[in-house]
């Protein structure tokens, strides 16, 4: 399959994709790559303290607001997720952070913590199936964007209670999609644990 879904010289962005009618395999396999289902041995760091505080705010949060879009869940989820574990890891957090390799790997990354290679995608329309291909071309833009030789770069699609985790294996050029997802509050711990192994291991 060559240049049916990408044409050249026809721009596309990260959030583009999400759009495109067409399967995640077919669109990696354009871009070079291939996607892997299984389980994902993902790093995990078990937590010195309680997610109390955490756990309570985002419970209040989803008390007093409807989950309706984008800005909602970022604010009422997301976002406190991610400042705990920036504020557990002692790293700083870029947002809407532009990546252009070339003509179909350019974009805005929604989070993305540098230096550590962690992306984390906003599912637009709460679409995981979507947002995981999006996730998938980042991770393969951050591929080559990044100066970092680490084998393994991860990322997650979130639709702030949903998130699910994958992985770009950079020298077999595969994208690995876990099989697990954390819903939350009620596995706040566990997607924690993975949130900070990701940045303790990189």
């Amino acid at each position: 399959m060559v240049n049916q879904i990408l044409k050249p010289g026809v721009s596309c962005t990260f959030s583009q994709y999400f759009e495109l009618p067409f399967t995640i395999d077919d669109i990696l396999a354009e871009l070079g790559c291939q996607i892997e289902r299984r389980p994902i041995d993902l790093p995990r760091q078990p937590l010195q303290d309680s997610l109390d505080q955490l756990s309570q705010e985002l419970r209040r949060n989803l008390k007093r607001i409807e989950l309706v879009n984008e800005m909602a869940r970022r604010e009422a989820l997301i976002g406190p997720i991610l400042f705990e574990v920036a504020e557990r890891t002692d790293r700083r957090i870029n947002v809407e952070y532009a990546i252009v390799v070339n003509e179909h790997l350019r974009g805005t990354v929604d989070y993305y913590i540098a230096g550590h290679n962690l992306i984390v995608v906003e599912a637009k329309q709460a679409d995981l199936v979507r947002g995981f291909t999006q996730l998938a071309v980042e991770l393969i833009a951050l591929d080559q964007w990044t100066k970092s030789e680490v084998p393994l770069l991860y990322g997650a699609v979130t639709t702030g209670e949903d998130w699910r985790f994958g992985c770009f294996d950079r020298q077999r050029r595969v994208i690995q999609q876990d099989d697990k997802r954390y819903l939350i509050p009620e596995k706040l711990a566990a997607l924690m644990e993975v949130l900070i192994g990701i940045l303790k291991d990189s």
